[in-house]
């Protein structure tokens, strides 16, 4: 656990953590089949990650949620495979060996698929990076039958190779076609033309991605299934076709004990049961589940948006402990995330998109400022990234003055607060920042880009990768 926070934390859990992933995870397939039409027909490019465990003096095993759910009898017994990698491509250690294999055996079977399918939105828009890097070595192979050499886990291997079925030089062909093209705008239908949603998780933070995943999928149908963290899956989507600023999720009162602190202002420390939030409200949810946690706070701030029969909705806010600051202003991941798609409608005016971003409050020099990392792509691949002053300045200002009015006020007034300044990294710098993360425990499928840097190994990851830097010009209104 900690994929949000950046903290991880070790706790017990039992069968009963691993039956409830099984059993949401065919809740919102039914979902899906009840709004979606032939859904069910076809096939899902599921990019499912492990981690090999390891393991305590006393000998239990530890290992990421994900990981463990791959591991278990849910998922080795359940009732049908509609994916279209193998188990042994899901389970192989190896990182890149796995994104390689999920592709290829995704591609090879491209007429069946229907569907794409990841946690977090940043592992489908990691997947699409990845393939940009590596797409002609696996039109290679499938024009060949024949499976890369690097790829050296022998059953994973055994199992592509299976897939493969000996070579196709007409898919290859196709594939190269439409990737040799200027743009890659709809790369997603374009390699996969029967494909009808595209699932996984772009609320909070992973909303960030959204216009790179409109962008690569053409506004295929994103679908955002379920709220669920490792301590205990909350509820499902029962909108599938909802947009994705409007989801909610529904809780389900039989996974968990459901508590709520009242996030409002001037709360003293109310608890209430889920059958009395109100709507509007903001809270934080408490949980107590079937494997040791009680009264377990977890950090997230949720608003009631409605009731489904008598069960309440929720909205996904923010994390409550996700906060910048230099100065008296307290920033929240909702201020940042609003400041960011306001800016990004300014972005929208060159050749370029927003590929990952992360934040971090400098407190090294006075005045304090905050520090945005863009990492940009060019809409059309063949195109080098050029940022221009203009338009990135006018970014930075435009965030400015969306943030909070206490921010703006101590910006303006007694300049407090340095100009907001936006630094442009290199091409592949959130890789290597995911990688860095990975390599200190964290899980390749939970993985998510932190908001706000508080490393600061982390932060040399991304200093050593600036390309240009911009700031405000102006002090912003207040």
């Amino acid at each position: 656990s900690g994929t949000s926070g950046g903290k991880q934390k070790i706790f017990p859990v039992n069968n009963k953590f691993f039956e409830d992933m099984a059993f949401i995870f065919a809740l919102r397939s039914s979902l899906i089949s009840k709004h979606i039409e032939g859904d069910e027909k076809g096939k899902v490019v599921m990019l499912f990650f492990a981690r090999e465990q390891s393991i305590t003096p006393c000998g239990l095993p530890i290992s990421t949620s994900v990981t463990g759910y791959l591991l278990s009898d849910s998922f080795k017994n359940r009732p049908s495979n509609c994916f279209t990698s193998p188990d042994e491509v899901t389970l192989c250690p190896d990182l890149k060996q796995t994104m390689y294999c999920h592709l290829l055996c995704g591609l090879r079977q491209r007429d069946e698929v229907v569907a794409m399918a990841a946690s977090f939105a940043s592992s489908l828009v990691g997947a699409v990076t990845f393939f940009e890097s590596y797409w002609k070595e696996i039109c290679s192979n499938i024009r060949s039958g024949h499976v890369s050499e690097w790829i050296t886990d022998l059953s994973c291997r055994e199992a592509v190779t299976n897939i493969l079925g000996g070579g196709n030089s007409e898919l290859a062909d196709n594939i190269e076609e439409e990737c040799n093209k200027k743009s890659w705008k709809g790369i997603i239908p374009r390699l996969w033309p029967n494909v009808k949603f595209i699932q996984s998780i772009v609320t909070g933070q992973n909303s960030q991605y959204i216009p790179m995943l409109e962008f690569y999928s053409n506004k295929v149908h994103l679908f955002s299934p379920a709220y669920g963290s490792s301590e205990t899956m909350f509820g499902v989507n029962v909108n599938p076709l909802c947009k994705p600023e409007d989801v909610s999720y529904t809780f389900m009162p039989n996974i968990s004990y459901f508590e709520f602190i009242l996030a409002d202002e001037g709360n003293k420390g109310e608890i209430v049961d889920l059958v009395n939030v109100e709507i509007g409200s903001y809270y934080e949810p408490l949980i107590t589940n079937y494997y040791g946690l009680h009264r377990y706070r977890m950090g997230d701030i949720l608003q009631v948006s409605g009731f489904y029969n008598n069960a309440p909705q929720f909205r996904f806010v923010g994390r409550k402990n996700l906060v910048l600051s230099v100065n008296l202003e307290v920033t929240t991941e909702e201020d940042i995330l609003k400041a960011l798609n306001n800016a990004t409608l300014i972005l929208q005016r060159s050749d370029l998109l927003l590929m990952g971003f992360t934040s971090y409050a400098d407190i090294s020099t006075l005045p304090g400022h905050y520090i945005f990392y863009w990492e940009l792509t060019a809409k059309n691949i063949s195109d080098t990234i050029k940022p221009d002053n203009k338009v990135l300045v006018e970014c930075c200002c435009v965030m400015e003055e969306s943030l909070s009015a206490l921010y703006r006020e101590i910006r303006s007034k007694d300049g407090s607060i340095g100009p907001l300044e936006i630094r442009v990294v290199q091409q592949g710098t959130f890789n290597s920042l995911m990688e860095f993360s990975i390599s200190q425990g964290a899980s390749p499928s939970q993985y998510k880009t932190p908001m706000c840097i508080k490393s600061s190994e982390a932060l040399v990851v991304l200093d050593n990768n600036v390309l240009a830097r911009f700031f405000s010009d102006k002090s912003p209104p207040f």
